[in-house]
């Protein structure tokens, strides 16, 4: 159930942008990343402190340190990607390169070399990935944009590593609420830079709380889960399906249409999805 635990995480987080459409009034990303991850990350803290789940003494303190300071990275440089590139080419980016950083990280620091099938289902996936975003209205090339994506790449590559490392001593509850919790300290202060006043409005304090449980807490939770008996590239390449279930979500719930090369980016991304499940399930 690994994979599927993964795929479910994916899911769960392909429903942000979705779910952000929703807020009334101006919410400037950096914001929405700054209190989904306090909401989230304090919530499970809470939670496993009530529950007495929460065991310090298993945790790699520099791995998991590095996950935190990923993961607070990865908030400001994906949402910088997507305003200074656009949501297509933004996603494209730091999805879309995560995968290859993270099967490049295994190679070259790990020693782990990735097989033929992580490396076919890998570049279906990203294939599909830009086929699915190629018509979109709102495509725009900025260097500065396309720099951040691919930091933004490189923060979830580093995140899914670390924290995988944290998971071979620590219990999933215990290592997401840390990392997330020190995450959000480290984003705090944008609250006090831009205005999030708009959090005040119950529609929009509803729709910050899904993304701070949903597609945080319970989304990592399943991630960390998942990450724990697969490699991390097999991880971060099932994570692609974060932007298949927003362009799917885009069409049945928004009223979006999708062009022939839009569905096939989506077969594509199926492809290498189902490959990567089908090499774990026969392992």
């Amino acid at each position: 159930m690994a994979y599927v635990f993964v795929l479910f995480a994916a899911v769960l987080w392909g429903t942000t942008g979705t779910a952000q459409s929703f807020i009334d009034g101006d919410a400037h990303p950096l914001t929405i990343g700054a209190v989904r991850l306090t909401i989230g990350g304090f919530s499970l803290l809470g939670f496993a402190i009530l529950m007495k789940k929460l065991k310090l003494r298993g945790l790699v303190w520099r791995a998991t340190i590095l996950s935190a300071v990923s993961m607070a990275l990865f908030q400001p440089l994906f949402f910088s990607a997507v305003q200074l590139t656009g949501i297509a080419v933004g996603t494209v980016v730091t999805i879309g390169s995560a995968p290859v950083l993270s099967g490049l990280i295994e190679w070259l620091v790990l020693r782990q070399r990735p097989d033929r099938v992580w490396v076919t289902a890998t570049l279906l996936a990203i294939t599909g990935c830009v086929l699915l975003f190629a018509e979109s209205d709102t495509v725009t090339i900025n260097p500065f944009g396309i720099v951040a994506g691919l930091g933004g790449g490189l923060a979830f590559a580093t995140y899914t590593i670390a924290s995988k490392k944290v998971l071979e001593r620590a219990e999933s509850m215990s290592a997401v609420a840390v990392i997330f919790s020190f995450a959000a300290v480290l984003l705090i202060p944008f609250l006090f830079i831009f205005d999030f006043s708009y959090a005040a409005a119950p529609g929009n304090l509803a729709v910050l709380i899904y993304l701070g449980i949903g597609a945080t807490t319970i989304a990592y939770l399943l991630f960390s889960s998942g990450l724990r008996e697969i490699p991390s590239s097999s991880a971060v390449t099932l994570s692609l399906a974060e932007p298949l279930t927003a362009a799917l979500l885009g069409v049945f719930l928004v009223g979006e249409t999708l062009s022939a090369l839009s569905w096939t980016g989506v077969a594509l991304l199926l492809g290498g999805i189902i490959a990567v499940t089908a090499r774990q399930r026969k392992s």
